[in-house]
């Protein structure tokens, strides 16, 4: 999935945090809502103004974002 024109990063809004369409929800919000157990059904229900799309576009962040992780073991 292409979440580059999904997820946005300003400066000045939630302190450079990685949002949606440029809203002040998170990426970060939304997978702690998901691994707090909220479907996406309910994600939606509670935030009108999200899509299915937004929420495929944070999960597909998050994936790109852990696969560019790098570890030095010490």
């Amino acid at each position: 999935m292409n979440y580059y024109d999904i997820i946005t990063i300003e400066p000045g809004k939630r302190s450079g945090k990685p949002c949606i369409r440029g809203m002040r929800i998170t990426v970060y919000d939304i997978l702690e809502y998901l691994a707090g157990g909220m479907t996406e059904a309910e994600i939606l229900e509670d935030f009108s103004e999200l899509t299915s799309e937004d929420i495929k576009a944070c999960l597909a962040f998050a994936a790109d974002r852990e696969k560019k992780l790098f570890v030095v073991f010490l």
